[in-house]
C-alpha cells in the first residue's frame, strides 16, 4: 500500500510538473492547459492525456491562416453585412441559407462591382470553417496566372492545382476577371475546366464562386465551364443586376 501510494503522489507530481509548463507561445491563450492544447491528469493509477477545448480553436485560426482569408474574415461576417435595401436582405440570406443547408451544391455570387459578393462568400466560408472544414481562398487574376507560368513545370503545376482541386472549401473570387473586359484566354478556360470539373465530379467539395460576370456570361466565355457552375449552384445562384448604386465602394 505505502509504495502503491509513493507512485501515485509521484505520478501526481509528474503530472502537476507537465500541466504547469507553458506550451507554444502562438497558441491561444488558455489558463487550464497554458497553451499547450492537452491537460494530463490520473486515471486509475495511469497519466491520461486529455485534450483541451482550446484545440479546437488553435485547429481552426490554423485553417483561416492557410486559407487566406484572415484579414477578410475579420471583417466580413454575417453579422456586419448591412441590410439596409430589400436587394440586401434577400442576398443575405440566400448566403445563410447555403451555409446552414446542403453543401453537395456550389454557391455562385455573380453581378454588380461592390455590391458585397464577397463580403458574402467570404461569411459563408467562415461559417463552414468554424465546423471543422478546410479551406482556400482563390484570387483568380492573381492564382491563374500563377497557374499558367507554371505549365512548363509538370510536377509544380501539378503539386499547385491539386491542392485547389481537393480542399474541403474553395472560394474562388473574380472568377474570369480579364483587364479592360477582354474575354479570358484559352489557358483560362482551360485551367478553369480542369479545377471545376474534378470539383463538379466529386460531389462532397464544396465550391463558392464570386464574379463580375453573371452566369450568361460565363455561359458565353465556355459553355462546359458554365453549365457545369450552373448545374452545381442553380439552388444557390445570386444574380446582382448591375446598378451603380449598389456599389457600395462609392459611398
Amino acid at each position: 500500500m505505502e509504495q502503491s501510494s509513493e507512485r501515485i503522489i509521484s505520478l501526481q507530481r509528474l503530472v502537476d510538473q507537465y500541466n504547469a509548463t507553458p506550451g507554444k507561445p502562438e497558441s491561444v491563450s488558455c489558463d487550464k492547459c497554458l497553451g499547450k492544447e492537452y491537460i494530463h491528469f490520473l486515471e486509475n493509477g495511469y497519466i491520461v492525456a486529455k485534450e483541451c477545448a482550446c484545440a479546437e480553436i488553435n485547429r481552426t485560426l490554423k485553417r483561416i491562416e492557410r486559407s487566406g482569408l484572415k484579414d477578410l474574415m475579420e471583417l466580413c461576417t454575417f453579422d456586419s453585412y448591412e441590410t439596409t435595401e430589400k436587394w440586401q436582405v434577400q442576398a443575405k440570406q440566400k448566403a445563410m441559407d447555403f451555409a446552414s443547408g446542403n453543401q453537395e451544391d456550389w454557391f455562385f455570387a455573380g453581378g454588380q462591382i461592390g455590391s458585397g459578393k464577397t463580403h458574402l462568400c467570404t461569411a459563408i466560408v467562415g461559417s463552414l470553417m468554424k465546423q471543422g472544414k478546410s479551406a482556400i481562398y482563390m484570387l483568380w487574376v492573381d492564382e491563374a496566372v500563377k497557374l499558367k507560368a507554371m505549365v512548363t513545370d509538370g510536377e509544380e503545376y501539378t503539386n499547385a492545382i491539386v491542392k485547389l482541386k481537393t480542399i474541403d472549401i474553395l472560394y474562388i473570387d473574380d472568377f474570369f476577371k480579364t483587364e479592360h473586359e477582354k474575354r479570358p484566354t484559352a489557358a483560362d478556360i482551360r485551367i478553369a475546366f480542369e479545377l471545376l470539373n474534378y470539383r463538379y465530379i466529386n460531389r462532397n467539395l464544396i465550391t463558392i464562386i464570386s464574379s463580375e460576370r453573371t452566369i450568361d456570361g460565363i455561359l458565353d466565355v465556355d459553355e462546359s465551364v458554365g453549365s457545369r457552375i450552373y448545374q452545381r449552384s442553380k439552388n444557390h445562384c445570386l444574380i446582382i443586376e448591375q446598378d451603380k448604386s449598389k456599389n457600395f465602394r462609392m459611398k
